[in-house]
């Protein structure tokens, strides 16, 4: 099964206390567990990186990319055609762009599911969207 992660999922991973940290770090774990393969895009990357270089963070700059190197995390590219889905996706569900993006990266790459912990995007029927539980 190979499934893509929102951004905030791997934000809440890494960078973040308290309930939702512990959410994100039990799926990844049980995910991990099930052999589960764990997409993301460089988008994924960009949006996870700008606060800790925003903050001169280092170290939780490293972290952010330690994750993202993982032999175990697969990057799925974004060619044009990623592009023209997310237009469709924006255009008929009313998503933010990079929300957009994101879907159709997920859905281009032939992922099982998406992760996230955004509730608006399970109203999205292109793809199986899970809520972070």
């Amino acid at each position: 099964m190979l499934v893509y992660l929102d951004s905030l999922v791997i934000i809440y991973f890494l960078d973040h206390d308290g309930h939702f940290q512990i959410r994100a770090a039990n799926w990844i774990a049980e995910a991990s567990a099930a052999g589960i393969v764990l997409a993301v895009s460089d988008l994924t990357r960009f949006e996870c990186r700008v606060k800790p270089i925003r903050n001169k963070d280092s170290a939780r700059l490293a972290d952010f990319d330690g994750f993202f190197a993982q032999p175990d995390i697969q990057l799925v590219s974004l060619p044009a055609v990623v592009f023209d889905r997310a237009a469709e996706i924006r255009a008929d569900f009313g998503f933010h762009a990079a929300d957009s993006i994101h879907l159709a990266a997920a859905i281009e790459a032939r992922c099982d599911q998406f992760l996230t912990n955004d509730v608006r995007l399970s109203r999205f029927t292109g793809i199986n969207v899970e809520i972070l539980p």
